[in-house]
């Protein structure tokens, strides 16, 4: 038996999509464990372009298994486009699985989400993506989530439906806030809902009995550990835990079925929205990273702030969510610098600190202390082993991994499937 649960170890956007890809290879059954689609994990198979924000990114493996679990929150207008895509291209959507326990992003929490950003004080805006990720959450612990389960009862769902607009109505359209009229949202709704019926099932029971049965399962995870809601850089932070210890809840598993924890780490560091980034470079090096990473949001389509890797705050993802082996990716990106840093520890008002802190506002008077390493001058995205690559870059790389205190598994020098290999 196997099962592997996939982490972002910086702030996201470290390339989960594509080491996902590679990982099923032998996966039976891939599982979303949370989050929604602010996600956006890009894999590239051949000449062909994926951009994944809700379906597993085990679809693109025939054969396998692809659950979207119960800490997810789901939009099913938006879930219903993304397959009926995939359909089009020729994927087989057919293995498709939506919990049933899965709560359900309404239009309420669009609008919600839209309009607390907007009004938010420019130093407190988050940079959500407005999908309404945070307000579904919020109803779910509110108890007054709809969830998935509830699309099987046309009359339940409706009566729902009614009673969840006429408490937004109330409460939010005296304050400003667009009406939402219950019979043209339901109307709206109604070709996703009669899509979305036949793949409803109780997850929990479908992963557990994989389990039971020894197959080799991946519990996807989206954004990164330092967005986490209890372990990120509050409250510049995402609303689910995005852990390994979430993977179990998000999937209904128990956390002694977890053998391997992967943590995707990039070569150099980036942060879409606000919030503090210790080694963000706000010039010309910053700019060059971003053109020639292509840092730019697959959800959002939004600039991506880039810098140096930050070893302080990955070694501390690494100790949370228990990495075994990381997978590095955009190596390729750093191939023409002459030098390449690596933050080791912060100076906060005059002292050192080898500790990611826990007080966010005190990463915003940060002095990144680095250690300089030369760097390699030579194309990486052709290297198909590690002992093609550079020695300079096979230095970098084994200096990182000893710093964040986790083994090097994968290595990535390109967007392409094949630019990949394992260590």
């Amino acid at each position: 038996m196997s099962v592997s649960v996939l982490v972002g170890v910086q702030w996201g956007d470290e390339g989960k999509g594509k080491i996902i890809d590679v990982l099923t290879q032998n996966a039976e059954m891939v599982v979303r464990y949370q989050g929604g689609n602010n996600a956006g994990h890009t894999v590239e198979v051949g000449p062909e372009k994926f951009v994944l924000h809700i379906v597993p990114s085990g679809i693109l493996r025939k054969g396998t298994a692809c659950v979207i679990g119960n800490g997810v929150v789901v939009d099913p207008a938006e879930l219903k486009l993304e397959m009926e895509k995939l359909a089009e291209r020729g994927i087989d959507i057919s293995c498709v699985e939506l919990s049933a326990r899965a709560h359900l992003i309404m239009p309420w929490h669009k609008l919600l989400d839209a309009f607390k950003e907007k009004k938010a004080d420019p130093g407190k805006k988050i940079g959500t993506t407005m999908r309404g990720i945070g307000p579904a959450y919020t109803s779910k612990m509110s108890r007054t989530g709809i969830r998935a389960l509830e699309m099987l009862d046309d009359a339940r769902f409706e009566a729902h439906f009614r009673d969840e607009v006429k408490a937004y109505n109330e409460m939010y359209v005296p304050q400003g806030m667009e009406a939402l009229d219950a019979d043209a949202e339901l109307a709206k709704l109604k070709p996703a809902i009669e899509l979305l019926k036949p793949y409803i099932k109780d997850s929990i029971v479908t992963v557990n009995k994989a389990i039971a049965e020894k197959k080799e399962i991946l519990l996807e995870g989206a954004q990164g550990m330092l967005l986490d809601i209890d372990h990120g850089t509050y409250p510049f932070v995402t609303s689910s835990n995005t852990t390994s210890g979430g993977a179990c809840t998000g999937a209904g598993i128990a956390p002694r079925n977890v053998d391997t924890v992967w943590g995707v780490l990039k070569a150099y560091t980036t942060r879409v929205g606000e919030g503090p980034f210790p080694t963000e470079l706000k010039n010309e090096e910053g700019d060059a990273l971003r053109n020639k990473g292509g840092e730019f949001g697959a959800t959002t389509g939004r600039p991506r702030r880039c810098g140096w890797l930050d070893a302080v705050a990955a070694r501390h993802s690494c100790m949370i969510n228990g990495v075994d082996y990381l997978a590095i990716t955009k190596l390729d990106v750093l191939d023409d610098l002459d030098t390449v840093k690596i933050c080791t520890a912060y100076k906060i008002d005059g002292e050192i600190y080898t500790d990611f802190p826990a007080d966010t506002a005190a990463l915003d008077r940060i002095e990144p202390i680095y250690e300089s390493h030369p760097g390699w001058k030579q194309a990486t995205n052709t290297a198909t082993c590690w002992d093609e690559l550079p020695e300079n870059a096979k230095k970098y790389l084994e200096r990182v991994c000893e710093l964040v205190n986790a083994k090097a598994g994968i290595i990535s020098v390109g967007p392409k499937r094949a630019q990949t290999f394992k260590r």
